[in-house]
């Protein structure tokens, strides 16, 4: 299965004062729109919140709906 993850969430390059360039790249995209679905299902679920595989499966669907979207 090919997993689009948008990318990088907050790239930056850095260069440091012997002219070294440094990368970062964090969590990808698809993990930061997951982590935001899944705590606004945790709200959701008003104190009563499902197994935790069901509510990680629930937030990387909407992540991955929300990165097609994004791509149409």
């Amino acid at each position: 299965m090919n997993v689009i993850t948008g990318g990088p969430a907050f790239p930056f390059t850095e260069f440091q004062k012997d002219g070294a360039k440094v990368s970062a790249y964090g969590m990808t995209l698809r993990d930061y729109l997951a982590a935001k679905a899944m705590a606004a299902y945790l709200v959701a679920a008003n104190g009563n919140p499902p197994e935790p595989e069901t509510t990680a499966e629930c937030a990387y669907f909407m992540a991955d709906a929300m990165l097609a979207e994004r791509n149409k």
